[in-house]
């Protein structure tokens, strides 16, 4: 009966164990309960079966541990939940864009300070120069700095 109470600790161990790692990450009811669930199936194995029992039972639950972290790498599981985007960064966005001050264009989006505006068909972030500036606002640049396209008020 014994022996029955300690495969069913570390079967239920190593399944919340899955669960915790691998479908709610962080530190979760599942975790808590897959460590106390191994824990107490090892002090279990100890108390009541002895010394060899229970370092058969630790050597079992670090290798159903290993077993069920390996067994997810290897699936597809891992490859389902990573991310596979990658970022679209430009150094300098405002190459090829040929834009002068005093050019113009309005606003895409409002600007508190910095948003997006439509100059030459291309749309653009831009920072305004002078306080807030409403959505579909007819701007002009006001001056380029490194790479910043600074606007005004029509």
């Amino acid at each position: 009966m014994g022996t029955l109470i300690i495969i069913t600790l570390i079967i239920a161990g190593l399944l919340l164990f899955a669960v915790e790692v691998f479908l709610i990450p962080g530190i979760s009811l599942a975790g808590i309960a897959s460590g106390a669930s191994i824990l107490y199936a090892i002090y279990y194995a100890f108390s009541s079966l002895g010394t060899q029992a229970g370092f058969i039972t630790l050597g079992a639950s670090v290798v159903g541990i290993a077993g069920v972290t390996l067994w997810f790498m290897r699936s597809k599981t891992v490859d389902r939940l990573a991310l596979n985007q990658t970022l679209n960064f430009k150094l300098n966005p405002l190459k090829g864009l040929d834009l002068q001050v005093g050019d113009t264009g309005v606003t895409t989006t409002r600007l508190t300070l910095i948003g997006n505006a439509e100059i030459k068909g291309q749309r653009i972030e831009v920072q305004s120069a002078d306080g807030f500036i409403e959505e579909k606002t007819a701007i002009r640049i006001s001056r380029i700095d490194n790479g910043v396209v600074y606007v005004q008020r029509v």
